[in-house]
Parts: C-alpha cells; structure tokens; sequence
C-alpha cells in the first residue's frame, strides 16, 4: 500500500482504497479522507516529500534560495526534552557585537542593548546526551546551542519561520559559504517583483544581502538539500522573533562565530525543535 500512495498519488490511492472496499465509494467521504491524508503527510511526512520533489528535479525552484518556504517535519524527527534551567556562565556584550571588517566588507556595530539581553550570545550550562559540536535549535524559545563539553553550550539568539514557514526535525551541516550570494525563489519575485532580478543571477555578497556574512546548508539523511540553512542576517531587529522564510537568522557577528566552530559533514549534527 505505501508503494501505490508514492507512485500513484492521493487521489490515486483514495480511489485504490475504495476499490478494495477499505472506504466507502462516496465522493464527498473520498474527499474528506484525501483531505485527512494531505494533513498528515504534509504535517509528518514533508520531508519524505521534499525528498522525492528534489529527486524529479522541482526543488530547483527554491535550491538556491538559502530558505525554503512550506511548515516541515523531517521523517526522522524526534523529541528533544530542553534543560529545566539554563544557567548562564558567561554573557558577551559590546566586545562582540562592535563594528568590524570581515573578507573586506564592513560591518556596523549591532546596538546590543536594544536587543534583550537573553539573545546575546553566551555560554551557558547545558547538560544534554548530545556530542559536542552538535547544534540544537529551539524555535519556539529562539536559541540555537553550540554543545561544547563539559556540560556547556554557546547559546545564540535566532529569529526563526514565521507561522508556515517552520520546520523541525534533523539534518547535517554539508557546506558551508562564507559572504554567499542570495538567489530568491521565483515565487518570492512573484510576490516581491523588486527582488525579481535577482533570480537567476543572484545578489552579490555585501551587507545588504539576506543571507549575510555566513550560511551553512543543511541536507538530510539521504544526502540532498533540505532548502533550509543558518545563515547572517543584516537585521538584528528581527532576532528573537518569527519572521523569516523557514532559515535560522542570526546576528551577522554571531553567525560569524558559529561558523568558525562548524566542521562541516555528517557528524556536524543539527536538531530543530519547535
């Protein structure tokens, strides 16, 4: 039965299941059954589905877009206990968050006090099963965890996926770009016909580029893109909030400093909880 709903799609498989006597041959039942079945696959399986798009080659839409754009769970998505308390050992300020050049591009001081305090980056006392070097991403609390040993992490403030853009589950870090170029999916220059130009040659690097000054591309189990990455941001205003398309944003200095700890491959482990 799991081999006809891959093949031969919902309707397809509905209609099976009423040939076989499994549902009522009714229309309006059939529809509300399909109905049922597009839910729990897109809500538990999408992954397996985002698979199978890359596979017949329709993900290049968004493949080179640094975020992709529909609610996700990956198929091997687990639950993730947080630590009842997180106790702060270290709190970074104004020393990291100050005007710098990086690769010959000029970065602005971030206005750090105007970003609450608890998204500043700091260490922290973390204690998780998890290996070091692992990256555990909170969305709902928006933090991202850099597991360190002995019990610690490097916590970072993030902005996550606004309400349909979320996802959850894990992947790896494959690659990862410093200064990027920014290529929009088609559906956002749909959308946002000022960003339409740059499509299909892209946005150079530079302050104003939505990826920022890093980005790490996340795949799955299977080795292909999830479309999703941990990138840069130009605006700090939105860490802390859910505003972006899917992608983990952070502050440019931030992800500057996750960046140079990230060995890229199958052991860079990354879990996205919501």
């Amino acid at each position: 039965m799991k081999r006809h709903f891959r093949t031969s799609g919902n309707l397809a498989a509905v209609r099976w299941l009423a040939k076989q006597g499994l549902i009522e041959n009714n229309p309006m039942i059939q529809y509300r059954f399909m109905h049922r079945l597009y839910k729990r696959i897109f809500r538990e399986n999408t992954m397996r589905i985002r698979t199978s798009l890359t596979a017949l080659g329709l993900s290049s839409i968004l493949a080179l877009t640094g975020c992709a754009s529909t609610t996700t769970e990956t198929s091997s998505a687990r639950p993730l206990t947080t630590p009842v308390v997180v106790e702060t050992a270290q709190i970074f300020g104004d020393e990291v968050y100050g005007a710098t050049t990086d690769a010959g591009y000029a970065l602005p001081a971030i206005p750090i006090n105007r970003v609450d305090k608890k998204f500043h980056r700091q260490i922290v006392n973390y204690e998780t099963a998890e290996k070091p070097g692992t990256v555990i991403v909170n969305t709902r609390e928006r933090f991202l965890y850099y597991i360190l040993p002995g019990g610690k992490a490097v916590r970072y403030g993030i902005g996550v996926g606004k309400q349909g853009f979320a996802w959850a589950g894990e992947a790896y870090v494959a690659w990862k770009q410093e200064w990027p170029t920014w290529h929009p999916p088609k559906e956002m220059a749909a959308r946002k016909p000022d960003v339409a130009k740059y499509v299909e040659n892209g946005m150079g690097p530079g302050i104003s580029n939505p990826l920022g000054a890093r980005a790490m591309y996340l795949f799955n189990e299977q080795g292909q893109d999830t479309l999703f990455r941990i990138h840069g941001s130009p605006e700090w205003a939105s860490i802390g909030t859910a505003a972006s398309s899917g992608c983990i944003r952070m502050i440019n200095q931030d992800v500057i400093d996750l960046y140079s700890r990230i060995r890229p491959g199958r052991n860079s482990k990354v879990i996205v909880i919501q």
